[in-house]
């Protein structure tokens, strides 16, 4: 008569520690997935590199002289669109500046002006993975308003006594104005060679050159100072235009951002209005 009393008294004690530790592992299991959580919602707070994230800070951007109207008002959109951002701008020739940033120059974005001067920023590591072609430009000679030395063609470029202006063979308008030239057997002895597209067309506005081979970007930006002529041997010499960003850039997330900007269909518009070409693919 007193076992079965001290067995229930037993098994009761051991429904009881049983219990017990089932208590203790559901804590121990819910103080972990509690953990886990907060783990995961201090993560989800955590800036990351999306767009979507909030940008700040400066973006740098280095880019051909031919791209400043155009990059200008691009600049001016991105900094409305993402407030507490700043972007500036080093326009010049495509070989200055890639010599800069292989130099060491701090900066977040390389815009160029043809795969080749791209190529040296590239083949120096300095780039982060591969330069998207954004827009082409195609070359249009700039005259005088009024035209009044009657330039209807390339060749005319070559008459005695025409002041004319090329960029350095260095810069990519001036790579791609040799091309036509060579291509059409042409030689011409400008009176300077400019170390970028704008300090050529600077010289027709000033009336210290009679014309100058430049871009149709650089023409329409010229507005009533300049007359556009353009050329069939044009059509064989048109430059991509690669973006990329740089390897060491001190605001990436935001110079990521600026791309997709410049790539959209809003930064295809502005650039399209300007003058450029779409890219081919």
């Amino acid at each position: 008569m007193t076992t079965r009393p001290a067995r229930r008294t037993r098994r009761t004690t051991r429904t009881l520690q049983a219990a017990g530790v089932g208590a203790a592992a559901l804590l121990a299991l819910s103080a972990c997935s509690s953990s886990d959580g907060d783990s995961g919602s201090s993560d989800a707070k955590k800036p990351s590199g999306s767009s979507s994230s909030k940008l700040s800070g400066t973006v740098t951007v280095f880019a051909a002289a031919s791209l400043k109207e155009s990059f200008t008002a691009l600049g001016q959109e991105f900094e409305k669109a993402h407030p507490g951002t700043k972007v500036t701008f080093s326009f010049g020739g495509s070989d200055s500046l890639a010599a800069s940033i292989t130099g060491g120059a701090p900066a977040d974005v390389f815009a160029a002006a043809s795969p080749k001067t791209m190529a040296i920023v590239t083949d120096k590591g300095d780039a982060t993975g591969t330069p998207a072609t954004f827009v082409r430009n195609q070359l249009e000679i700039a005259t005088l308003p009024g035209n009044p030395h009657k330039v209807a063609s390339l060749k005319d470029l070559t008459k005695s006594g025409l002041k004319v202006v090329l960029c350095d063979k260095t810069v990519p308008c001036g790579a791609a104005a040799q091309k036509a030239l060579d291509a059409s057997k042409l030689k011409l002895t400008p009176v300077s060679y400019e170390q970028d597209v704008k300090s050529a067309l600077t010289k027709v506005e000033l009336k210290e050159a009679d014309a100058a081979v430049v871009y149709k970007t650089d023409v329409k930006a010229g507005g009533d100072k300049v007359e556009g002529v353009e050329f069939p041997e044009s059509a064989g010499a048109i430059n991509d235009y690669p973006i990329a960003l740089l390897k060491d850039a001190p605001n990436a997330a935001a110079a990521k951002a600026f791309i997709e900007l410049v790539r959209s269909a809003e930064g295809q518009k502005v650039l399209t209005e300007a003058g450029f070409l779409k890219p081919t693919s």
